[in-house]
């Protein structure tokens, strides 16, 4: 097999059809975060990005996207932001995995949200973790019906919330594809406030995130299209949600919503509205990410299953990379899994977060720069 290397924005039209291509041949590539246009994005405002092309027989067969610093260290592409990543292949396809590496001049590449399907990194995963994802045709109904069997309280209570909103602040509104920038500002703010007082680390604080995000909202292609999705009281905004979608997936990506507001459960209201239309548009799938949240137990159908790991060839890089990254993901990955442990966690994170923004207000959208 002859592997190629490319900067994002080298790929010619043909090379960009047959990526898409393979995108569609198979569910499991079908997330936009896997596209092209994801790809050329984190590589016009983070840099470092490569691809490499699998060709058999003359014919491009796969191809993979990754960072890679200087001291051949590589990672997933959109490591930190991504919430799926692969190699993309036509089904049948394989590779080896020390040739790979080689090819495209990596000790290391690290991933943690692996497509489960990438058998040849198998032996490098260090843990799998549910990424839970809604149906939104399940059965010969629609996840709203499925919902409504399946946790009629929830619903109850959601749509009286939802009500009462409107009684209070003014009708309710939904726009799943909202276009004004504006909105966008408001989202990242909310965002970032969210983040600071959650006593996390908050990305909108980090210029390139934010021209990432201007970015990608402003990119309407059929595997990669950003979608903002607003949910107004009146003509108030009270949530909204911004993402990429593809053809058949819909991956949730920045919820935030009116702290003042958090009574009436805007974002849970947020996420049935946005999988309701999302529907509509033909999507079949929302995935909601990687990550244990009760809201996400109420919501999701079934699960997917990702993974995170190193994979590696002999090199003093490798080893030293894996002796530093490696035992703060398993800190990590522990405290996240044993709710006696994540709890406890949580709270000093928001504590944190309140001596953080005490004397810090929440409101002022965030500069040209600051995400």
């Amino acid at each position: 097999m002859e592997i190629t290397i490319h900067r994002p924005e080298e790929l010619n039209s043909s090379l960009l059809l047959a990526w898409h291509r393979v995108m569609d041949e198979s569910p499991d590539y079908a997330n936009p975060f896997l596209s092209p246009e994801f790809a050329t994005g984190i590589d016009r405002y983070r840099g470092g990005t490569h691809v490499a092309v699998l060709h058999e027989r003359g014919e491009p067969v796969g191809f993979f996207p990754y960072e890679r610093n200087s001291l051949g260290v590589g990672r997933a592409i959109g490591l930190g932001l991504s919430d799926c990543q692969a190699l993309v292949h036509r089904p049948g396809i394989t590779w080896d995995t020390q040739e790979l590496l080689r090819a495209c001049g990596l000790s290391v590449f690290e991933f943690d949200h692996l497509v489960e399907e990438q058998k040849p990194f198998g032996r490098h995963v260090t843990g799998t973790f549910a990424s839970p994802v809604i149906d939104l045709k399940v059965g010969d109904g629609t996840y709203a019906e499925w919902l409504r069997g399946a946790y009629p309280g929830l619903a109850k209570t959601t749509l009286k919330k939802e009500r009462r909103l409107g009684r209070d602040l003014g009708e309710m509104r939904f726009v799943y594809d909202e276009r004004d920038p504006r909105v966008l500002r408001t989202l990242m703010r909310w965002k970032s406030a969210q983040y600071r007082r959650t006593g996390r680390m908050d990305r909108f604080a980090r210029p390139w995130i934010v021209d990432l995000v201007d970015h990608l909202f402003r990119v309407r292609e059929e595997h990669f299209t950003g979608v903002m999705s607003v949910l107004y009281a009146g003509d108030r905004p009270v949530a909204a949600h911004f993402g990429p979608t593809s053809r058949t997936l819909f991956a949730a990506w920045f919820t935030a919503y009116d702290p003042e507001l958090r009574y009436y459960s805007p974002g849970l209201i947020m996420h049935l509205r946005m999988a309701e239309a999302a529907g509509r548009e033909g999507v079949r799938l929302m995935d909601l990410g990687r990550g244990d949240k009760e809201w996400k137990d109420w919501l999701k159908t079934r699960e997917l299953r990702v993974g995170e790991g190193f994979a590696t060839r002999p090199h003093p890089v490798a080893t030293a990379h894996r002796l530093w990254r490696r035992p703060v993901r398993g800190l990590r990955n522990t405290v996240l899994a044993h709710p006696r442990l994540r709890d406890p966690a949580d709270r000093l994170l928001k504590t944190v977060g309140t001596l953080r923004t005490s004397g810090r207000p929440d409101s002022g959208a965030p500069g040209p720069r600051a995400r």
